[in-house]
Order: structure tokens, then sequence, then C-alpha cells
């Protein structure tokens, strides 16, 4: 396993020594490796809850009041507008990536969190049996799409487009101007 890993990494530097363009699919597939053999534990923790709709019910509770300000309500980062613009991009947890990890890493990664990615530790915000509910709705997303945007970004779109002056594709002075927000306005 050791020199394995030193392959691995030697291979990393030489293909580092490149310019632009960005990661090839040999650098993606390196890193995924990595980070799923090497880098996130957890590989042999086993989810102590049943796999069943009730327990990913319980976890999309937890994951919609956690979760969803970086991956959307339906976890694949719906009506997130900044999703694809951190680096790296929110993952979309649906994807391959994602579901290959077992689920006493995907327990460790919400535990301990991905530095440097923006993924945070919830130790100490979350208890185990909180995040291992969490561990079940990731297995069992609901189409993308389907839960809508969270709330937080339907207001923060109808602001930006205030803050725009937008309607009916026309700006108005700030005196005519309707809308239903709640914080107040000086006259």
């Amino acid at each position: 396993m050791r020199s394995a890993s030193f392959v691995l990494l030697g291979l990393m530097v030489l293909q580092g020594c490149k310019t632009g363009g960005g990661p090839n699919k040999f650098e993606n597939a390196v890193a995924k490796q990595v980070k799923q053999k090497i880098t996130v534990g957890g590989r042999d923790w086993k989810n102590p809850i049943e796999d069943s709709e009730e327990n990913a019910t319980i976890g999309a509770e937890h994951f919609q009041h956690h979760c969803m300000v970086c991956h959307g309500l339906d976890g694949h980062a719906t009506g997130v507008p900044f999703a694809s613009k951190m680096d790296p991009p929110v993952s979309d947890l649906s994807s391959r990536n994602v579901q290959d990890y077992t689920d006493g890493q995907l327990k460790w990664i919400i535990q301990n969190g991905i530095s440097p990615s923006g993924m945070p530790s919830w130790e100490g915000i979350l208890d185990d049996n909180e995040m291992w509910h969490i561990v079940a709705y990731i297995r069992h997303l609901p189409p993308q799409g389907s839960l809508g945007i969270p709330a937080v970004y339907q207001e923060a779109e109808a602001e930006h487009e205030h803050a725009e002056g937008k309607t009916k594709g026309k700006a108005q002075p700030k005196s005519r101007r309707k809308h239903t927000h709640r914080h107040p306005h000086p006259e």
C-alpha cells in the first residue's frame, strides 16, 4: 500500500508539470482514488441505523436544516447560486464520485469536513446518530429539482431583481418599485 501511494504521488507530481487546461481525466481519477483509499477515513465503519425510507426521511430533515445551504434541498445543489463557482464546486451528492464512498466514509466526511473544499466539520454540532441519518438520506436522494429552490435563495433572487429595478423589463424609479420583502425602506 505504501509503495502504491508513492507511485501515485510521483505520477501526480509529473502530471502537475504542465500549463493551463485544468485537471485531465487521469488526474481526476488519481485524485478520486487518493481521496477514497487514503485521505478519507471511516472506510470500514458500518452504519448502525437500518437502511429504510423512514430513516432517510429523518436524515432529510437534518440535511435540509444543516446541509441545504450548499447542497440544496435535494442534494444536487439545485438553486444554490454559488455551487458551481466554488473551488472545487459543491458536489452533486448523487454523483458516482460521492455514491462510491462507503457509508462510513460519508459519515467521516460529515463529521470531519474536507479541507480546503469548503465542506465543514459537523462534529460537535450534529451527533453520530444524526450524521448516520444524513448518510441514509444521501443514499435515497430525490430527483434533481424535485424539492425546488431553498427559500433563502428564492428571496435572494427576488431581492436581486428588485435591486436591478426589473419590472416588466424596464427600470422604474425607486419610489415606484413594488416589492413584498420584509425589511423597511427609508422614504
